[in-house]
């Protein structure tokens, strides 16, 4: 079922989703707040963009137009609602293509000072549904995605990434090849009794070996009840 939704505290978003395909998740949000934008970040592109949601929190946060690109046309089709919901139309432009052909465009290559990806972190598997797609690897597997992403940046442009953390060195490993640096890094954990489930990661394309490890982000006290950190987020945010 379509429905509109709040965009947890964000003033001024509503976001179309469906139950029957993937709706946007915690990840996304950190995400897009993990992002530092610069005064010379002129051009952004959001890898498997999907309901939106990563666009959506950065156009408060700048005016600089961002490219939000995704294959599947049904989440196109609520997006497109979405977008000119919120009468973003000058500011998120909507690509319904697939990232390995799109990046192959020469008007395209060495163009992006940031990319951003919330990608699929499962295996492939043989269900092949809007929901499915979104959350396995059918469409676009993480190696696809980096080297697409090398293509489309700027030399020291920026690549901004949420992933599992139980495959980070499988991302190390990617990244190295594609000569992405990892700059700036954070785990994040339900409760600081329990493993980290997700990470988010700055790479600099040819840039030098020199990572920050930040403080880990924790969502919840022992009690339940929500960190700062993660209020901070999730209410106010604008």
């Amino acid at each position: 079922m379509e429905v509109l939704n709040d965009v947890l505290g964000y003033k001024n978003r509503k976001i179309y989703q469906n139950d029957e395909y993937f709706k946007f998740s915690l990840d996304g949000v950190l995400l897009a707040n993990f992002v530092t934008l610069k005064l010379t970040t002129k051009k952004i592109i959001d890898i498997g963009t999907g309901t939106g949601i990563i666009p959506l929190i950065l156009s408060l946060k700048t005016k600089v137009k961002i490219d939000a690109i995704e294959i599947q046309k049904e989440l196109c089709q609520l997006l497109t609602k979405t977008i000119k919901y919120n009468k973003l139309e000058t500011q998120i432009n909507l690509i319904n293509d697939d990232i390995k052909i799109y990046a192959e465009n020469k008007n395209f290559l060495n163009t992006y000072d940031i990319v951003i990806s919330n990608p699929p972190y499962f295996s492939k598997t043989k269900i092949n549904t809007v929901k499915e797609n979104a959350k396995h690897e059918n469409l676009l597997t993480l190696e696809d995605l980096i080297t697409a992403s090398k293509k489309l940046l700027k030399n020291n442009g920026s690549l901004y990434l949420v992933y599992d953390s139980s495959k980070f060195i499988e991302m190390i490993r990617i990244l190295e090849k594609n000569n992405l640096c990892i700059k700036k890094l954070q785990f994040v954990y339900e409760t600081s009794e329990k493993e980290s489930s997700i990470f988010l990661l700055e790479c600099t394309k040819n840039g030098k070996a020199s990572t920050k490890v930040l403080p880990p982000f924790i969502l919840f006290e022992k009690s339940g009840i929500m960190t700062e950190m993660y209020q901070k987020i999730s209410f106010g945010s604008e």
